[in-house]
């Protein structure tokens, strides 16, 4: 079989990631599309870097044993965790997360080079956004800070209203109590979901950092790079796999997705 007719694969703790699969098949419409979302054992922002790496294996090697071209790490905090061992554990294939793209997109929208995070906790405590940040801008002032309740507000379809708001309100003042950031990274494939109450709290002033579309792009370059991409001629296809309760997932990504998925659509397998 020719390598480029392999789908994309990509991962994540849950459905959050399905915000970066929405936009990249906005962008490579003709990719084939095998989306790992891994719900029994979500949230990995709260567990312990070996953990996180376990598990981002785990679920890594289960797509590329279906046979994929290249790995798209659909979740910050395996991004920020695991990325590196993945690109050690699986060569033959690209690796790409979505924590680089986002630091690359923030440091492009930034007037004055004050940024602000928000990620989970395993993110945010191990610094990568800093760094990643800084590599590209170092006089940029970056502040961070850990806002797990997002995520189960958007497992759970909570993503306007004043519960929302009083949430983001709660994580979001430190952040802008003095010298304000013009940019604010969503640092969570979760958070999109919940942009419009989160720009409510911040403010027209500050530019929100989504980056699932620039992970999109760097997957489009990839893609050409290494002379993966399909023909404009494919009919492509998007699979969806859980590792738990395909009911719970195809609700909660109704959220996520522009269309409703049905169960039956969804394959249940255990890590």
């Amino acid at each position: 079989m020719d390598i480029r007719q392999l789908p994309i694969g990509v991962f994540d703790s849950g459905v959050g990631g399905l915000t970066v699969l929405r936009a990249l098949h906005a962008r490579l419409p003709h990719e084939a599309l095998l989306y790992l979302g891994d719900m029994a054992r979500l949230p990995y922002g709260s567990k312990s870097p070996h953990t996180v790496s376990r598990y981002a294996r785990q679920a890594a090697e289960v797509l590329v044993k279906r046979g994929i071209k290249l790995l798209v790490v659909a979740c910050n905090t395996a991004s920020a965790l695991a990325l590196e061992d993945l690109r050690a554990a699986f060569p033959q294939i690209p690796v790409i997360g979505v924590l680089e793209p986002g630091a690359a997109a923030a440091c492009a929208a930034t007037r004055s080079g004050r940024i602000a995070v928000i990620a989970t906790e395993s993110t945010v405590r191990g610094g990568a956004y800093e760094r990643a940040i800084h590599a590209l801008l170092p006089a940029a002032a970056v502040r961070a800070a850990a806002c797990p309740l997002f995520v189960a507000l958007a497992e759970e379809g909570w993503h306007d209203g004043p519960v929302v708001e009083a949430v983001a309100q709660r994580y979001l003042k430190p952040l802008f109590a003095d010298a304000r950031p013009d940019v604010l990274v969503l640092g969570c494939t979760h958070f999109p979901v919940l942009a419009s109450a989160i720009a409510k709290v911040a403010g027209p002033e500050t530019t929100l950092v989504d980056s699932a579309h620039t992970t999109a792009e760097a997957v489009a370059e990839m893609l050409a790079t290494f002379d993966l991409a399909a023909e404009p001629s494919s009919k492509p296809s998007v699979h969806f796999i859980s590792t738990d309760s395909p009911e719970r997932f195809a609700r909660v990504a109704e959220g996520f997705l522009p269309h409703t998925l049905r169960p039956l659509e969804v394959e249940l397998i255990d890590l």
